[in-house]
């Protein structure tokens, strides 16, 4: 079986006297070497593995040690070791590790922004950009994600404030934005954290946005018979949103309806987050199911509209025909997609659905602290009967009037 160690090469001292750290495999009675780019002013420095007598050997040490697990993970992945030499072993070792190189802040963030435009969202891939020019300028170039500290990420917020004089609110999209690109570098295995950088930052919350309607308001969309195509279209859109648990337009349009009952998927949002996948699944409710039929694409299973805009300039599109279709409706209130959305929530929390039941038709982080069996399952008849409820109160809303009214007077007087 395969060993590795730090070692020190005694005979292989630099001309300035210095010694490099390196990383010793032995196998089969050989052993070969892996450079480090950790350096000791002399023998004295280095003990039993661990750098000693310097200020920063803490520092090193954690650094070290993360660098000989990673080389473990990736010898741990290697089947059949006694199959090869010594060398064959470090050769395939050396190609494991190679993404290491391109382990650097800006690196991470080039190769997702480029995921992002392939995906489309040029928009979310243009602030991603901004995020980084700050970033790269605070540390003056780039910088290996081993680097990235606590108390970096707090002098980076400082210099946002002191040196850019950005508002909370831009300052935590930024923030938000590093936080993605560091958490990437962990889910790719380009590194690996025993403190997380972000652990004594608290990112400011964004501004709520305030786009939920009036009942009578969205009564009005949606009984509405628009005529003219682009006017269906955003009618159609956005009760679809409401009807299935406030669905964000680019999942939405991803989805294959085809022979489905019921729909499974994991919002966009969250796909690239370390907190693992959040799976959101209900039955589709006949509302729906009467749009979904209307737009249907047979042959592909998704919704199609006959229009071949890119998703960016179909979402504008769409915002723009929603506030014509509310203006139409005589709706003096702004109206805009993430208004079904905004307003399913609202209006679950009215009649008193659960928050946690809430969230998880958003799709959001169950804030819930029980624990429930067959989770997936449990949540997803309660979404169904979430949704229904939901339904039912925006046709009937005059049912559950003395129960509003009630629940408002018992908050109230809770404080």
């Amino acid at each position: 079986m395969a060993t590795l160690k730090l070692t020190l090469c005694k005979t292989k001292i630099l001309k300035n006297g210095k010694h490099k750290i390196r990383i010793a495999l032995s196998h089969r009675g050989e052993t070969c070497y892996f450079l480090t780019r950790y350096l000791i002013d002399s023998e004295s420095q280095f003990k039993n593995g661990l750098v000693q007598k310097r200020q920063d050997a803490s520092v090193i040490n954690m650094k070290l040690r993360n660098l000989l697990n990673d080389y473990q993970e990736r010898l741990d992945e290697v089947q059949n070791q006694s199959l090869y030499s010594c060398k064959q072993l470090k050769d395939i070792l050396v190609r494991a590790m190679r993404i290491s190189e391109t382990s650097t802040f800006k690196c991470v963030c080039i190769e997702y922004i480029n995921e992002l435009i392939k995906e489309d969202r040029k928009k979310y891939a243009s602030i991603m950009q901004l995020s980084q020019k700050y970033f790269c300028e605070f540390v003056k170039g780039d910088i290996s994600l081993e680097d990235i500290t606590p108390e970096l990420i707090i002098d980076f917020s400082k210099f946002l404030r002191r040196n850019k004089a950005l508002s909370s609110a831009t300052e935590g999209t930024i923030m938000r934005h590093v936080k993605v690109i560091i958490n990437q570098g962990i889910k790719r295995r380009m590194i690996h954290y025993s403190v997380h950088p972000f652990i004594n930052y608290t990112i400011p919350s964004s501004p709520v946005r305030e786009v939920d309607i009036s009942l009578e308001a969205f009564n009005k969309i949606r009984l509405a018979d628009p005529k003219e195509k682009k006017f269906r279209v955003a009618h159609d859109l956005f009760c679809l949103s409401f009807y299935l648990g406030g669905i964000n337009l680019i999942d939405l349009l991803q989805i294959d309806f085809k022979d489905r009952e019921t729909i499974e998927y994991v919002r966009t949002k969250s796909r690239n987050t370390t907190q693992g996948v959040k799976v959101i699944s209900f039955t589709i409710p006949e509302p729906a199911k009467e749009i979904i039929t209307k737009w249907l694409n047979r042959n592909t299973g998704r919704l199609d509209f006959g229009y071949k805009f890119s998703y960016p300039n179909f979402s504008r599109y769409l915002t723009r025909t929603l506030a014509a279709l509310a203006k139409e409706l005589g709706i003096t209130e702004k109206v805009v997609y993430y208004s079904a959305r905004k307003s399913f929530a609202q209006y679950a929390s009215e009649i008193g659905i659960p928050d946690g039941i809430i969230d998880y038709c958003l799709g959001h982080s169950d804030k819930s602290k029980g624990v429930i069996r067959y989770y997936t399952k449990v949540r997803s008849k309660q979404a169904d009967m979430a949704i229904s409820r939901v339904i039912d109160y925006v046709n009937n809303p005059e049912k559950y009037k003395d129960y509003i009214e009630l629940r408002s007077d018992i908050m109230m007087m809770r404080g």
